[in-house]
């Protein structure tokens, strides 16, 4: 029963205009994954947007829009069973790195494997199953093989600070808290300078 509201008008051209609703339409919540890594390529192909650009724009960070286009990659048959929901989007970025995913993805179907499984599959390459150790977990350290978000987390720090950045996970099975360290190298006293001031904010 209102007279009045606010509005924002925009006087748009057609390809502004398609821009818009292409940004609009990667809020949804019901987009799988594969869908959004195909807007992002849009985005990039049609209106030249970067990706430091669209981490802006869309409110996510680069990281997380270069993960979600290299799934891109993956055969049309592992793209399949991601959009038909048999694979998530975490089983999907596990296999970006595999050799062969699709004889990788019919092992974690037939399998059912986790997420953690299925990386630790990827790190074996498919070496007897993800079942034979307790999942999540080396027989030695209890360390896990990285993923891809933890492999480029590292990259991104380490451009950002100009140093050798690791973070190591360990404890991230299904069920379980995960827990780790970040190590910083350097190597002088001026450089340890450098990043003490960066987390001290001085």
């Amino acid at each position: 029963q209102l007279h009045e509201v606010p509005v924002v008008v925009k006087e748009l051209d057609d390809v502004q205009a398609l821009e818009i609703a292409l940004i609009e339409n990667l809020q949804r919540s019901d987009l799988n994954i594969l869908e959004e890594a195909q807007g992002y390529q849009r985005l990039m192909g049609e209106f030249g947007h970067t990706q430091e650009k669209l981490a802006t724009v869309i409110g996510k960070s680069r990281s997380h829009i270069a993960n979600t286009m290299r799934l891109l990659a993956l055969p049309p048959s592992v793209q399949t069973l991601v959009r038909q929901g048999k694979l998530t989007a975490g089983h999907a970025r596990a296999l970006i790195t595999a050799k062969n995913p699709e004889e990788l993805a019919k092992i974690v179907l037939n399998q059912n494997l986790s997420v953690r499984e299925t990386e630790k599959l990827v790190a074996g390459e498919g070496g007897g199953g993800g079942r034979k150790s307790k999942p999540g977990k080396s027989s030695s350290s209890g360390s896990v093989a990285k993923d891809v978000n933890t492999l480029a987390l590292e990259k991104e720090v380490s451009e950002k600070l100009g140093l050798k950045v690791s973070v190591d996970v360990a404890g991230h099975a299904d069920g379980e808290i995960p827990y780790g360290a970040v190590r910083i190298e350097f190597k002088n006293l001026d450089q340890l300078d450098y990043v003490m001031r960066k987390l001290s904010s001085r």
